[in-house]
């Protein structure tokens, strides 16, 4: 088996965990966050959501902006203007813009499905 997969998220550690409110539907799939809207709780959860589902095949790691921001990333902002909180997938941008797990399955199960076809 190869490495795994890797989830990149980047964004503030205390700003939400997207542009809308957190809400009892929880329409991003998680609920060990809810009601508190937290960028650091709905990362944690979405990181005990996938390693449920995934297991060692998928990876989330954490790039904080609060110290500032660094290069690499100023390049993914001023290449592809992506919304924070910034969802990477394989080093790839999605268009998410929030953490969700409904939205980020579809980018690990697209990017897997590449990766299996080799």
């Amino acid at each position: 088996m190869g490495d795994p997969l890797v989830i990149e998220i980047i964004g503030f550690s205390g700003s939400e965990c997207g542009p809308f409110p957190c809400e009892p539907d929880r329409t991003c799939g998680l609920e060990e966050c809810f009601p508190s809207g937290s960028f650091m709780k709905a990362v944690d959860a979405l990181r005990r959501v996938l390693a449920g589902r995934y297991g060692n095949r998928v990876e989330v790691t954490l790039t904080l902006l609060d110290d500032g921001v660094p290069d690499r990333v100023k390049e993914i902002i001023e290449r592809s203007h992506p919304p924070i909180p910034i969802v990477l997938v394989a080093g790839r941008v999605t268009p998410i813009g929030r953490i969700s797990w409904t939205r980020i399955m579809k980018e690990v199960e697209a990017a897997l499905a590449v990766r299996e076809r080799g």
